[in-house]
């Protein structure tokens, strides 16, 4: 992976899983790729603590987009004040997303999840803004009745409120 010519990277910070935590999404996502990693020397000691050659940080880009993990201790945890979107075109994509993303994490509401790092992640039908959008706003609030109710989401259950119809129980 080359350096970036991207004008901006995600900075995610770890307290030591930089480097697993890097390989892992790689292997979630089919367009992504492990880029350079750079590791502590004895400078600086005294503020990171890390012994000289463990992982300091690992670039990785994952369809198109770059990250940087950062192993920068144990003083800043994640939360889901920001997240990671990802937006699918079809149910076998969320239901791979989210099989993948919630081992070891834990499944929250709307298509928010974390993973087994902590980092926040939303599974989204990228027909949903569509239907929030349409000019009836019926047919949006029947949507958000139904995604209201979601955990992961059902793009067959919210193109039925979408429509005014029942969907077929899973």
């Amino acid at each position: 992976m080359e350096p970036t010519t991207q004008k901006m990277t995600i900075c995610l910070w770890y307290d030591t899983q930089a480097e697993e935590a890097a390989r892992f999404y790689t292997s979630v996502f089919k367009n992504s790729q492990l880029g350079r990693i750079s590791r502590f020397g004895t400078e600086g000691f005294e503020f990171h603590h890390k012994p000289a050659g463990t992982v300091m940080t690992v670039d990785f880009s994952i369809n198109d987009m770059q990250f940087l993990a950062l192993n920068g201790g144990p003083e800043f945890k994640f939360n889901e004040a920001v997240s990671v979107m990802i937006y699918c075109q079809t149910q076998e994509e969320i239901d791979s997303y989210w099989q993948k993303l919630t081992d070891g994490g834990q499944e929250g509401p709307c298509g928010w999840l974390k993973d087994k790092f902590g980092v926040s992640w939303q599974i989204v039908p990228a027909i949903l803004p569509k239907l929030l959008t349409d000019p009836d706003s019926s047919k949006a609030q029947r949507v958000t009745h139904a995604y209201l109710r979601m955990k992961k989401f059902d793009i067959a259950a919210l193109e039925a409120a979408y429509e005014n119809a029942t969907p077929a129980v899973k």
